[in-house]
């Protein structure tokens, strides 16, 4: 399997989530600067999290220009799996491969902590490796995290089963307390119409080894893996 990290001016998370694919791939991802126009083969694609060009225009705005983004865009279109965590997830909606917006929290303040994900589907190939009603701990470190859509999009996510995971109490029970930015419907992550793109505001590769003190997220990379080789 071989894997690509893009990796823009601000990008602070691409050697953490390049630690989690070589942790389930037993080999590291590539690391492609955003500058690059041409993507070699790859089995997944990683946009990580970070503040791209320091967040200066809007979250995401301009790294969605960068060259590399239009190479992502066409093999995300051709069906490779792409993975946006945080700002990753701002990039791809400003590229258009999911819908909504992200904007500031409801808190107005960063907020960086852990947060309870319910798992909402297991069909895809990032959710595979879990139970649809799974109850996770994955840490969250953002100011532009709040999701919103207008009422006719979220009904389609609902109803086409794109909404990948929701921010949840200990109980799995979404509630507002349990909602730590006031994202719509208290989801976390969706999917785009192929289910081959998933963007996603927790840090799964924050809580990927024991060693950094939980490893709810690991199973994201195991099964991403498993789906790419099969």
């Amino acid at each position: 399997m071989k894997a690509a990290v893009i990796v823009f001016p601000g990008s602070n998370c691409d050697r953490d989530v390049a630690v989690a694919l070589e942790q389930s791939m037993g080999h590291a991802p590539d690391m492609v600067w955003h500058r690059d126009t041409h993507l070699g083969a790859y089995d997944l694609i990683v946009v990580p999290g970070g503040f791209s060009y320091g967040d200066y225009l809007r979250s995401g705005a301009i790294a969605a220009h960068s060259p590399v983004m239009r190479e992502v865009a066409g093999r995300a279109k051709d069906g490779t799996p792409v993975l946006g965590i945080c700002n990753g997830f701002q990039i791809l909606i400003e590229t258009g491969l999911l819908p909504g917006a992200l904007m500031r929290n409801a808190s107005l303040k960063f907020i960086c902590r852990d947060v309870l994900l319910r798992v909402e589907t297991s069909t895809s190939p990032f959710t595979g490796a879990y139970d649809k009603g799974d109850v996770l701990r994955i840490p969250i470190a953002h100011h532009d995290g709040n999701y919103f859509a207008d009422d006719a999009t979220l009904d389609r996510l609902e109803s086409e089963d794109r909404v990948a995971l929701r921010y949840c109490d200990q109980q799995g029970k979404l509630t507002p307390e349990a909602n730590p930015n006031g994202s719509a419907r208290s989801i976390a992550g969706i999917l785009n119409e192929g289910r081959n793109v998933l963007g996603l505001m927790p840090h799964p590769e924050r809580l990927a080894d024991a060693l950094l003190g939980g490893n709810d997220g690991r199973a994201m990379f195991d099964g991403l893996v498993e789906a790419c080789a099969a």
